[in-house]
């Protein structure tokens, strides 16, 4: 028994070593297939691996706490400082770990080729964008991030519009890849903004933010909203800009522009009201009411819910049918519906990204942001 008990120690000790030569190999292999990666993997994602690569070669957070407003490092030293004691060996454990799994969800994606009838777009980071059965689908593919739209994305669909307009598919489809079907405006947005740059910030978020609605207001094909999950904030807004919405009962629409001590944008300050009446608009537009699937049908903003399981399915059986339809007259008569309201709605868009550029400059506005942050970093 005693002699037992002391080579017990020595195999485990030995093992350990062994264990810690493969991780340090396994650790510098993920730092350079990280660098391969073609998608970005998210802010949430690169942030942990920021926090374990930094625990796996420093140890436990050793540097002073960034200031307040400086919400780029200071969710690095929050993401650092959460892992505590984490052993360095643990830490390159469970780094290599995530860095596979990028790897792994990456080569799966790329074995996904389209159908030999399927064009696939090129050029988006973002998005997917494939035309099939005379219809352009734009996807959004953030699922890592339940689709949040950061700049680089707000730009793709800009382009993704202007390119679905011009070819030759009868409509268009916008849709979300994954459990999302978009979260709304990435935050880390206003996140990278230096304390002296803020108005240049909201200068140009302005001017960005209404031409990304004036693509949608402008759009000359019919445009199909496939809800396939929650929508937060302006991918809610813009539905009163497509010209049918279908959702799967598991969607919920959220416009938390309140609580966020921002407004109304995507011409939902207008369009809102008329499609659902001034009280309902309001619960939703000045007091954060979350809406289920079949409650946004019974108000107007989405034209019909399916089941969930059967979703997909009956939904594009549905679009192909319209998309054998003629293009032209399609076209001709969505003009026709949209030029009753056209200039006014390019008009409540430049208001309402004026009052937007005035609510990010505004103290209320960045508390509230700082606050959003502040719980962020204790999930």
């Amino acid at each position: 028994r005693r002699a037992q008990a002391v080579c017990i120690p020595s195999i485990h000790l030995h093992m350990t070593t062994t264990t810690m030569q493969v991780s340090r190999k396994d650790f510098e292999k993920a730092q350079e297939q990280l660098k391969l990666l073609k998608v970005d993997p998210g802010n949430e994602t690169k942030l942990e691996l920021y926090a374990l690569f930094k625990q796996a070669t420093e140890g436990p957070c050793n540097s002073p706490k960034p200031g307040m407003l400086d919400f780029v490092k200071k969710a690095k030293w929050d993401a650092w400082n959460s892992l505590g004691n984490l052993s360095q060996d643990n830490a390159r454990q469970k780094y290599t770990e995530v860095v596979s799994r990028l790897v792994s969800a990456e080569s799966a994606d790329q074995k996904k080729d389209a159908s030999p009838e399927e064009s696939r777009q090129g050029g988006y980071e973002t998005l997917l964008v494939t035309t099939k059965n005379n219809i352009t689908k734009i996807m959004f593919n953030r699922p890592d991030k339940k689709n949040a739209i950061n700049h680089k994305m707000y730009r793709e669909i800009i382009k993704a519009l202007e390119e679905a307009g011009k070819d030759d598919s009868t409509i268009a489809v916008i849709t979300g890849n994954g459990d999302y079907y978009s979260s709304g405006n990435d935050l880390s947005n206003f996140g990278h903004t230096q304390p002296g740059a803020v108005e240049k910030m909201a200068e140009d978020g302005a001017v960005l933010l209404k031409e990304f609605v004036g693509h949608f207001i402008d759009f000359p094909k019919p445009l199909i909203a496939v809800v396939n999950g929650p929508a937060i904030g302006i991918c809610v807004t813009l539905l009163g800009l497509c010209d049918v919405v279908y959702a799967s009962d598991r969607a919920t629409f959220h416009t938390p522009f309140g609580q966020l001590g921002q407004s109304p944008e995507g011409c939902s300050s207008y369009l809102f009201p008329k499609i659902m009446g001034l009280a309902k608009a309001n619960e939703i537009l000045l007091f954060n009411k979350k809406l289920t699937a079949a409650e946004a049908c019974a108000q107007g903003l989405v034209t019909e819910v399916f089941p969930d399981r059967t979703f997909q399915k009956e939904v594009w059986a549905r679009l192909e049918a319209y998309a054998s339809l003629p293009k032209n007259a399609l076209a001709a008569s969505k003009q026709l519906l949209r030029s009753i309201d056209k200039e006014k709605l390019h008009a409540v868009n430049s208001q309402e990204c004026e009052v937007l550029k005035e609510r990010w400059l505004s103290d209320e506005c960045m508390n509230a942001l700082v606050n959003f942050f502040q719980r962020k970093s204790k999930l």
